[in-house]
């Protein structure tokens, strides 16, 4: 019976030890962050970003614009001012925001101020955006590392971040979506149909021929 009352605050002491480290762990757990580009797209980022270890999800939709909650429609029409853009939800204690902006610039041409790949126009344009000074620089230092890397002129911008609109749910998961479209080939799901296009594109012959092994998602 002694030893039985000394079992028990023996066991509240432990419970308490492992509640209090539960808790710590918890406390350390850095939140979650996003990143915001654009590059081109935004079938293609999302579709690459979404395979990245530590990346929880990717929205495509729009942003840099003039006007608010634009259409597809709209941004296709032009004057409208909006890059296609994703925004990147990630746990920093997995993957850092330097390594996304890494990826992320050898994984588009970032040469190219007219539009990406096959796609031409405003809407089609790369940037980054970002929020405060340490963003900045952050992206800033991936740039100049792209740069030095390619031995090329970067001309993507580094822009302030400005409101994101999600494009409508059609544009989502696109990549693996099992919807029926009409394509120029006769009916085929949205996944066949992104694959025709992304190839049809040229984006990743483009991206290895300028990244070479650099090129993070180009094959994959």
């Amino acid at each position: 019976m002694k030893c039985l009352n000394t079992l028990k605050p023996l066991a509240l002491i432990l419970l308490i030890a492992v509640a209090m480290i539960l808790r710590q762990g918890h406390a350390h757990a850095a939140p979650t962050q996003t990143l915001m580009v654009a590059g081109g797209c935004f079938w293609c980022v999302e579709a690459d970003f979404e395979k990245v270890k530590g990346v929880s999800g990717v929205v495509s939709g729009f942003s840099g614009g003039m006007v608010a909650d634009p259409t597809y429609k709209q941004i296709v029409a032009g004057g409208t001012g909006h890059f296609e853009a994703v925004r990147i939800a990630f746990d920093p204690d997995v993957v850092s925001r330097s390594a996304l902006l890494n990826m992320f610039l050898r994984s588009i041409d970032p040469t190219d101020a007219g539009g990406q790949f096959c796609d031409r126009g405003d809407s089609y344009r790369t940037a980054i955006f970002v929020s405060g000074a340490q963003e900045q620089a952050l992206a800033e230092a991936a740039i100049e590392q792209a740069e030095a890397d390619l031995g090329q002129k970067i001309v993507t911008p580094i822009l302030p971040e400005a409101p994101f609109y999600p494009a409508d749910a059609a544009h989502q998961d696109y990549y693996k979506s099992g919807a029926l479209v009409l394509t120029r080939f006769g009916p085929r799901t949205r996944k066949a149909a992104y694959d025709l296009y992304r190839e049809a594109c040229g984006r990743d012959g483009r991206v290895r021929t300028l990244w070479g092994d650099a090129a993070p998602f180009a094959g994959s």
